[in-house]
Order: C-alpha cells, then structure tokens, then sequence
C-alpha cells in the first residue's frame, strides 16, 4: 500500500497545506470528557463512539500535534475513516489544546508521556475487553514513540501508528529556521506565544521562567521559545537538554508492540537525516518512507478529487490485529 501522489500533488507544501486549505469536514457531536490528572491538571478528551459501541468495540487514541487539536483535519478525517470502520475513537488533547486553559503554569511538550499514559491506562481500566490502538502525529507522533519505548513490555496497546514524528528534535528545531519552513515556524508560533502570554494573567510566570512578559513577542524561533519557556517550566536545564531527553530516535530499539511509522522524505519541518537505520529500531517496527507526502500529508487522488490515503492506511494496519 505504498503511498503515490498524483503529479500535481508531489508538491511537498501543498501536500502539508492542501487538507487546511481546502477540506471542510463536519465537525461531528463529540462526548467531551474531563479527564482528570495525578497533578490536579485536566486534559479534555473527545469521543466519537460508533453508534452500537459495546464493552470489546476496538479503541482508537489520537494524539495531535503541536497546537492541534479535534478541529485538525487530519484528527476529523482519521476519526471519520475509523468510525466507518468499526472502531470507537478519542482524541486526547494535551493540556490547555482544547480551547480551556489548562490549571498550572505549564503546559505540554513533546516528550511528555505522563499524561498519555494516564490517560491510555484509564480507558483500559474501564473498557478491559477492548483492544486499544494508539495513533500519534507529528509531536504526538514523536511522544507516542517515545511512551512505546520507555513502557517496552509494559504496553497495555494492541499496536500504534506514529506519522511525521520529528524523532531529533535539535535538528528539527534548527531545521524550522531555515528557508520557507520559517514561514510554518512563524505560524506554529504565534499560537505558542498566545497561549503563554495567557499564563500571565493568572500565574507568576517572571517569577517561575524569568522571561518579562513583553519579551515574549521577542521569541522568533523553536529554539528561543523552548529555551525562554518549555525547558524551564518542565524541569530542564536547557533547549538543548529538553531536545535530548524528549527526542524519540533513542526510544525505537525498546518499542515491543507492533508500530507502524509513517514518513516523507520531502516533510518540510525536517530533514530525512531524522529517520533511524535498520539496526536504531526494534523488530516490531514497520517503517514506510516515501518520496513524497509532506507533514502530515499523504494525499492520493487529484487535486479537485483528493484521496486521504494517510488515514486508510492507518485503518487498514489497526484492522490487521482485530482477527
């Protein structure tokens, strides 16, 4: 099932672009549910059951990817393909993604498991019978990984599906600042520097990061901004350190559960260097490079007649552990 664009669609920004430019998909009538953290935090998590959802219905969890959320295309489209497919979903927003701020000065990142676990642990607790999946794009491609390989045998998942994981993070970082990926940079960004200058209504975030508020419009790259914020707030001492800690490259020998990962080698947030040799991943990975495909693209069809192959593809692998 090899992924193949049609010629006007090798385009690797118009493949990253096409699907929130032009689709328009129903947003459906979720079930919302607050999902209480260890912490005290919350996460809100949106459901999509299938209309006979029984105690052994198969469980998809979604994981977005930075400043994503339900009303992402590719999480609308997947959970669509899914439900057509007999599978219940939910997609579980990272904290504050959902449109409420979260309760704590911090956020979320992407090597941030704790939450995903807890959450993934919950829905096992109450739906014993069901198998679970999980499915992860982009940063939550890239955390999904990274939880696989830290759990190893412990993985309560049937099987997972990771697409575009930025799997080095320093080297995606530094990629965002160059050429026209400085333009999705720049996009990404400005909803990042939102969200923290809202902290400062509520929180001593001068206090807790050191960064004035008026300097937060100064962050113009990954880099500054996870220096200036997501190292500090999470317990590292530095971008840097934050990136070697979190990045999922390091995790893939350990993953025991059958993983599907899904890349492009023209993906315009990062170089295919990123990608892991044969001997970095363990034996029950499955991974499919393609030429084409952008981020989080994976277009078939034609222009005017667009085929979501992303999204078949990730239905048809989870099918294969339902026998």
């Amino acid at each position: 099932m090899n992924f193949k664009p049609s010629f006007l669609l090798k385009n690797r920004h118009l493949q990253t672009v096409y699907a929130s430019l032009f689709r328009r998909l129903p947003i459906k009538n979720f079930e919302i549910e607050k999902f209480r953290l260890s912490d005290g935090d919350f996460l809100e998590c949106y459901w999509q059951k299938i209309d006979n959802h029984q105690k052994d219905t198969p469980i998809v969890i979604l994981f977005h990817g930075l400043a994503g959320s339900y009303k992402s295309p590719y999480v609308q489209g997947t959970m669509q393909e899914l439900k057509e497919a007999g599978f219940s979903s939910v997609v579980m927003h990272f904290r504050g993604c959902s449109g409420k701020e979260n309760l704590k000065p911090r956020s979320y990142h992407s090597g941030d498991t704790q939450d995903a676990y807890e959450f993934i642990n919950s829905v096992k607790k109450r739906y014993p019978q069901a198998k679970l999946f999980a499915v992860g794009f982009s940063l939550g491609a890239n955390m999904l990984l990274k939880l696989l390989g830290e759990r190893k045998s412990d993985c309560i998942l049937s099987a997972a599906v990771a697409v575009s994981a930025p799997m080095l993070l320093d080297v995606c970082a530094a990629h965002m600042n160059k050429g026209f990926s400085k333009f999705y940079q720049k996009l990404l960004l400005k909803d990042l520097k939102r969200d923290l200058d809202k902290k400062y209504d509520k929180f001593p975030m001068q206090k807790l990061i050191h960064l004035k508020r008026s300097d937060i419009k100064k962050l113009k790259t990954f880099w500054a901004f996870d220096e200036a914020y997501t190292a500090p707030i999470h317990g590292f001492s530095s971008a840097q350190d934050y990136y070697t800690k979190s990045s999922s490259r390091q995790f893939l020998k350990f993953i025991t559960i059958p993983t599907l990962i899904i890349h492009a080698k023209d993906d315009p947030f990062m170089p295919s260097d990123i990608l892991p040799t044969h001997n970095e991943i363990s034996p029950t990975i499955k991974l499919e490079i393609s030429e084409y495909g952008g981020h989080v693209g994976f277009i078939s069809g034609s222009l005017f007649h667009p085929e979501y192959w992303m999204e078949k593809r990730i239905v048809k692998f989870c099918k294969t552990f339902l026998e």
